[in-house]
């Protein structure tokens, strides 16, 4: 029993181990005895040697023969050098006339209105102003015209009267001249209006990639009601996708269709060879149309079919055509004041939910105040906008750049004015529960916002009475925004940079070594260029000097050099007037020229340290305005220490020199308003100058503090990088005032050096180490 049960166990694993021992035996069968040689081996070269049930490897990368297998056999091996072949250039890239035609970029709509020659001068003209404004461009097409054409319009002549063949030719024009500039081509007749702005918004809410076929469906006469054509007498639309597909066809359309009605041709042609009918909606958008009556005449009611139409039909007289233009200019309006006062009252619906706010709860709503921009942000710490403190009798961050002054004028009246409206906001507030009253303002801070206007920040001390008598001290922080009123354009006189530019240049004894440094650098400068300026040297002589003129003159080498100047720039003159003054002020000397100068002329006062750039005349000439104003450019003083002996203009640094805000020498002005300012300054009836001899008018006031006081001029006060005074020691006068002699050798001073460059002259460092 027991072999007959271990022979049924053993059954169903035979045919298992049949498999298993045929396929060792099949495998062992199949390898290869015989040795086979290595995969590197020199008779087989390039092939690797696999077993039979290995995956296969390809083909062994050829060996470098550089590299020899034994290194004690290496030979060197010279590899001679064969020059490149000489390669074709390169052809020059044509580029196209503008980017936009490279980049694929398209306008939006081209408007082609059908005409004829009998009413291109009627209709055709009145569609050009009523339609042109509106779209990017709009071409008339006729099939003949005459001799005389509207102006401004484009006219496009096939030669052709026939219907059907005139718009085949303006299909293929389309195509031909303007299919990759356009996305969408509208097609109208001259008898029809069409509001442009809502075909603009039509098309500018669909997607371009379409093919459509767009207008008043209308079915095919005597068709079977499988498709539609737009009727052209309400103007229809395509697309550059559909007028693509449908150029190829226009040839077999021509000889194969016959039709009486060109815009049924057109319809059928697109139907039989693209299967695309005509449509009046597409992607939520519709082509709304409305039909006037036989004599063109609406009804007086004016539905809402009228209203909300893009296109009207039949149109037949121009000023019909305007008359709709107009109406329809006024009803769009009326939309606009509509769309305004919803938002006024949505604006006072949200003012009226501040009860929110007021409950202590933070929520949107608390921006304030409502209408006007978000505070300005900036984009890096450059951009950071200056806070302002205050109190009620102090400002810190003064004009002149001290760190506190009074506050007074303006400044004060704006403060008291922003304190008495938060008391008042804030009564308004809490009335009828509290009355508030101002004790004083503890701490106060404002910014002007280029955005908004100017921000104000208040700390109020305040005593708060109730209504059965009782009173307490509170303080309270409040935000306060005075807002942009509105623009206005202020009229200013036409300027311009033709006018003429007298330079004049007073020169003393004292001077004239620095006066061949001023010619070099005018002639580099205006001279070489044949800038429109005129160069006068006020040669100024001393009592002494003036006696000795005939035999020894001070000036001599000054005047031979003009006259150098004057030969080798042919055409140029640069004339010279001689005075004689005790005191080289400059009322008196520019009262010696001016009388020489016309009224109108425009005149530049310099100094012989001035080095002026090009770019100082153009801004003399706009700056300097007849009757209205005049210009006192803050020079780049070099300083003296460290200044380099190169002729190069010096970079505007701080370790080369600073803006002198202590110089005057410098001012363009025109002869007539100086001449007002110096009779209103000698006038009897100015209480000012009233007490004043002429030669202490003449020596206690410079130029700058007359047209302050006297000339009732606004005095253009900025800094002038093209303006640069070379590094020198100032000659200041000891015959003027005490205020102009202390500006003066403040000015001397501050142009000697920096702080860090007279400290390292005072305390030189020590080059050897100490111990």
């Amino acid at each position: 029993m027991r072999p007959l049960a271990l022979l049924a166990w053993l059954r169903p694993a035979g045919p298992v181990a049949v498999g298993i021992s045929l396929g060792f035996t099949l495998s062992l069968l199949s390898i290869s005895w015989v040795e086979e040689p290595c995969p590197g081996s020199r008779d087989s070269p390039g092939v690797r040697v696999r077993h039979a049930n290995s995956v296969p490897a390809g083909p062994e990368p050829p060996a470098n023969p550089a590299v020899p297998d034994n290194p004690d056999n290496f030979q060197p091996r010279i590899v001679p050098y064969k020059a490149a072949r000489n390669k074709k250039p390169n052809k020059k890239t044509v580029r196209t006339r503008y980017i936009s035609t490279e980049l694929g970029m398209r306008d939006r709509l081209l408007v082609g209105v059908l005409t004829s020659k009998t009413t291109l001068n009627t209709l055709g003209v009145a569609v050009n102003r009523t339609l042109a404004g509106h779209t990017d461009k709009v071409l008339f097409f006729t099939g003949m015209r005459g001799r005389r054409l509207p102006h401004g319009m484009y006219v496009v002549t096939h030669g052709e009267e026939r219907p059907v063949w005139n718009m085949y030719h303006t299909l293929r024009y389309m195509f031909e001249h303007h299919a990759g500039e356009y996305d969408w081509f509208y097609f109208t007749p001259d008898n029809t209006y069409t509001q442009g702005d809502r075909l603009r918004a039509l098309v500018e809410h669909m997607s371009i990639d379409t093919d459509l076929y767009m207008g008043r469906p209308e079915e095919f006469i005597g068709g079977d009601g499988t498709g539609r054509y737009c009727r052209a007498e309400f103007g229809f639309l395509l697309s550059r996708q559909l007028l693509d597909k449908l150029q190829p066809h226009l040839d077999s359309c021509r000889t194969d269709i016959i039709s009486s009605r060109h815009d049924e041709w057109l319809g059928r042609c697109v139907l039989d060879y693209l299967a695309v009918t005509c449509t009046h909606l597409h992607q939520g958008s519709r082509y709304r149309f409305y039909e006037l009556g036989k004599g063109g005449e609406r009804d007086g009611d004016e539905g809402a079919g009228f209203r909300g139409a893009m296109t009207l039909h039949p149109v037949l007289e121009p000023i019909q055509m305007f008359l709709l233009h107009k109406r329809f200019t006024q009803l769009e309006l009326e939309d606009t004041y509509r769309q305004i006062r919803a938002l006024q009252e949505e604006l006072r619906n949200v003012s009226g939910l501040d009860s929110v706010a007021e409950a202590g709860t933070q929520g949107p709503l608390d921006n304030w105040p409502l209408g006007i921009h978000s505070p300005f942000r900036p984009s890096s710490r450059f951009e950071v906008l200056r806070w302002e403190y205050f109190s009620e009798e102090q400002l810190c961050w003064c004009a002149d750049g001290a760190p506190q002054c009074p506050l007074r004028g303006a400044d004060r009246l704006d403060v008291a004015a922003i304190v008495a409206t938060a008391v008042s906001e804030l009564n308004l507030r809490h009335a009828p529960w509290l009355e508030l009253t101002k004790e004083r303002l503890v701490n106060g801070y404002r910014r002007f916002d280029p955005t908004r206007g100017m921000e104000y920040t208040l700390d109020l001390r305040l005593r708060a009475a109730t209504a059965r008598g009782r009173t307490a001290s509170i303080t309270r922080r409040v935000h306060l925004l005075r807002p942009l009123g509105p623009l206005d354009i202020v009229p200013m006189p036409h300027v311009t940079e033709a006018a003429r530019v007298h330079l004049l240049l007073p020169v003393t004894s004292g001077q004239r070594a620095d006066t061949g440094p001023f010619l070099r650098h005018f002639a580099a400068t205006a001279l070489v260029s044949g800038d429109n300026a005129l160069l006068t040297l006020v040669l100024v002589y001393s009592p002494a000097e003036a006696q000795l003129l005939g035999t020894d003159d001070v000036f001599a080498g000054v005047k031979g050099e003009l006259a150098q100047w004057e030969r080798r720039y042919p055409g140029s003159r640069l004339p010279w007037v001689s005075v004689r003054s005790l005191s080289p002020a400059p009322l008196r000397l520019i009262d010696l020229v001016s009388r020489r100068q016309a009224a109108d002329a425009l005149l530049l006062l310099l100094s012989t340290a001035a080095r002026p750039g090009p770019e100082l005349l153009n801004r003399c000439r706009m700056n300097a305005i007849s009757q209205r104003q005049v210009f006192f450019p803050v020079p780049f003083q070099e300083f003296t220490v460290g200044s380099g002996s190169g002729a190069g203009r010096p970079d505007l640094l701080r370790d080369s020199g600073h803006f002198d805000r202590d110089s005057f020498s410098t001012a363009c002005f025109y002869n007539a308003d100086y001449m007002a300012a110096r009779v209103r300054a000698a006038s009897p009836a100015n209480p000012a100058t009233l007490a004043l001899d002429p030669d202490e008018l003449l020596d206690g006031l410079d130029l700058y503090q007359l047209f302050l006081q006297f000339s009732g001029l606004h005095v253009l006060r900025a800094a002038e990088p093209a303006l640069l005074h070379a590094a020198g020691r100032r000659q200041c006068d000891p015959h003027v005032t005490d205020d102009l002699y202390r500006r003066c050798r403040h000015s001397d001073l501050m142009g000697m050096g920096s702080r860090a460059q007279l400290a390292a002259l005072l305390f030189p460092p020590e080059h050897s180490n100490s111990t």
